[in-house]
């Protein structure tokens, strides 16, 4: 029987779990306890992970989902989602549905705006002055107003639905997430009928114009990326600028040469680890074997995104923060046929973010020891609850 429960204890916030590490030093796949007591299969090896994410023998619906384990109380991802039996086909429709809105050429076009973006935030981090919580003046309300303005949505709902988003992503309490979550598409509901009287040019208005979509559907769809939209990318952009900061080096690095940025965000994507609800909730739709494990159709799989991007075997010293690393290889927006749609944007905003960042305030530094930083608890998406900064 498993003995090890999820989420395991993060003493250092800049590096593994100290037990997520040692189970990955046995072998790519351990049996644990999920949150809600649940037993699961945890997959920690890169090569495993990446396979995995593109296996079609695992889905996130189940047969029987009131019989389903269970990684939380979430609402929106803490259990099976979808229908069985159309779970692929669902799949398909909805990223053929989506796919188009977010292009690497359509992203390209919104690059200036997501930088104008970035410098009224930035102009107002400093009117401010120092010192200053750089979650609240950046990390979180720029993917917030992106995410607005890519849908449409007014930003100033900002409020409203980031209470809603996170209720929806609470992993303790269920009632709580089941009411934000309903708050959520009742809002994108309003923002449908808004949208088909006063259209603009914004996703819910184009989605509204296909056809075979109907409102409630664009709205569930439209409510989903707003969550994903600006939830996953506030971790990102907060747990980078951390792992550059508490690495002073690496932050001269990038000062003195910009060049090095592209391949440092891929760092920052992989190297951040956050334990969240321990990873990516798979569930086995035939009986198939990872490792040395027999995963028995039914059972619930976790893809630890995280400790994939912490596997020696492809990544060198994996705890060391390196911006001159070649880390285009991680796995943070997934792999194969579930790819993160969003990944052309959420690479734009960390480009503009520490394009202007780091040369705007060379000296910007912590403001307290690291050991007095803290993650969100009880998050899907976990993240930073402040980042005090000073120059």
């Amino acid at each position: 029987m498993p003995v090890n429960k999820l989420p395991f204890d993060q003493p250092e916030l800049l590096r593994p779990a100290p037990l997520l590490r040692g189970l990955q030093a046995e072998g790519p796949v351990h049996r644990v306890h999920t949150q809600t007591g649940d037993d699961a299969w945890l997959v920690t090896g890169y090569e495993e992970v990446r396979r995995l994410l593109d296996d079609d023998r695992l889905g996130r619906s189940h047969p029987q989902p009131e019989k389903a384990a269970r990684i939380g109380e979430s609402a929106l991802f803490g259990g099976p989602m979808g229908d069985f039996d159309t779970e692929r086909e669902d799949h398909t429709r909805m990223r053929s549905l989506l796919q188009p809105h977010f292009t690497p050429k359509r992203m390209r076009a919104f690059r200036p705006r997501v930088e104008e973006l970035t410098t009224q935030l930035l102009d107002e981090l400093e009117r401010q002055g120092s010192p200053a919580d750089l979650h609240q003046a950046l990390a979180l309300p720029l993917p917030i107003l992106v995410i607005c303005e890519l849908l449409g949505v007014p930003y100033e709902d900002r409020g409203q639905f980031r209470a809603w988003s996170e209720a929806a992503g609470n992993t303790a309490d269920h009632a709580r997430s089941m009411q934000g979550l309903t708050d959520l598409y009742e809002y994108g509901k309003r923002m449908v009928e808004l949208k088909r009287h006063e259209p603009g040019d914004d996703v819910i208005t184009r989605l509204l114009e296909l056809p075979d979509t109907d409102e409630d559907e664009i709205a569930m769809r439209a409510m989903n990326l707003l969550f994903a939209g600006h939830e996953t990318t506030v971790v990102q952009i907060g747990m980078g600028a951390l792992f550059l900061l508490a690495n002073s080096g690496q932050w001269e690095a990038l000062l003195a040469e910009p060049d090095l940025l592209t391949g440092a965000i891929e760092e920052i994507m992989r190297t951040p680890m956050v334990n969240g609800t321990g990873g990516i909730p798979r569930y086995a739709r035939v009986d198939l074997a990872v490792g040395d494990a027999m995963v028995k159709a039914g059972e619930l799989v976790l893809l630890h995104i995280g400790m994939a991007n912490h596997d020696e075997k492809v990544f060198a010293d994996p705890e060391r923060f390196d911006v001159t690393r070649q880390a285009a290889g991680h796995v943070s927006f997934g792999y194969g046929a579930r790819y993160c749609i969003g990944a052309p944007l959420a690479r734009i905003e960390l480009q503009a973010v520490f394009a202007q960042l780091i040369p705007r305030f060379p000296g910007m530094r912590l403001a307290v020891p690291v050991e007095e930083l803290r993650l969100r608890a009880d998050s899907l998406t976990s993240g930073l609850v402040s980042l005090p900064v000073k120059w």
